[in-house]
């Protein structure tokens, strides 16, 4: 973890502002909630390293957001309760208010914009949709008409981006729906399906992991964005807290720190 900045003093001061704010209003938001409940509910996949990845040895989250989800909690004086939910599942999930925030690389994007919450952006111009495939076959896979063949297995999981993705961009691939996202680099290295619909970041990750696998378009990615806190709709304080603590992290550093160790 980076070493704590005066970010959680200044927060806390403005922590207090907001829950006056909302007293005087007789309704009770997700800040107060939070400070009364003494925790922060963060729901995460668990599956997309290195964002957020429950590393099954120690039984904790690692990856980026691992870390955001620490200075957010230090920032609010609370511990951290981890909630899983599933990239199917996320948006019900959300909505009826199983967490507080959830992170977890979560893309932002018009759809999401539309039904729920996000935070200002993080990670600008670092992730894109890409692919991972075995090594021997990197000068194969050069662009989307090279692999939209018949013979072509096309893995990805459910519920996300990539499955969009690959349903707009593949017509005549096959695609295979693989719920553990985490096992879908050992599948393509072993031969059960050929490309995995990822991201720059993971893909990278996986490359350097195992050297079975390569990502030969990773410096071309097929698209571009940005990773967004969600969290839902009508609670404009919430997010002006989050977009407060992100903003603060920007600008003392600590933000890129982060991003430089998990995202370049």
């Amino acid at each position: 973890m980076l070493r704590k900045t005066a970010l959680v003093k200044g927060i806390g001061l403005l922590l207090m502002a907001v829950l006056m704010l909302v007293g005087t209003n007789g309704e009770a938001g997700h800040l107060e909630d939070i400070s009364a409940r003494g925790t922060i509910r963060i729901g995460t996949t668990g599956d997309y390293i290195p964002m957020s990845y429950l590393n099954t040895q120690t039984g904790k989250y690692e990856g980026i957001d691992a870390e955001l989800s620490k200075l957010i909690a230090d920032s609010l004086g609370v511990k951290i309760q981890y909630v899983p939910t599933t990239w199917p599942t996320l948006t019900a999930d959300m909505q009826a208010g199983k967490f507080d925030i959830a992170l977890c690389g979560i893309s932002r994007n018009y759809n999401r914009a539309k039904n729920m919450a996000m935070s200002d952006a993080y990670g600008e111009g670092l992730l894109g949709k890409t692919i991972l495939c075995r090594a021997k076959d990197a000068k194969r896979f050069q662009s989307i008409a090279a692999m939209d063949k018949p013979e072509v297995r096309v893995m990805i999981n459910p519920g996300g981006t990539n499955e969009k993705f690959a349903h707009a961009n593949f017509q005549q691939a096959q695609l295979i729906v693989y719920k553990d996202n985490a096992d879908i680099p050992r599948q393509i290295a072993e031969g059960k399906a050929d490309i995995m619909i990822t991201e720059t970041v993971e893909a990278a990750h996986y490359v350097r992991m195992d050297k079975r696998l390569a990502a030969p378009l990773k410096d071309k990615p097929f698209t571009r964005h940005s990773c967004g806190i969600l969290m839902q709709k009508g609670d404009q304080e919430w997010l002006n807290y989050i977009n407060f603590v992100l903003a603060e992290l920007k600008m003392d550093g600590t933000m890129e720190k982060l991003e430089k160790k998990y995202l370049k």
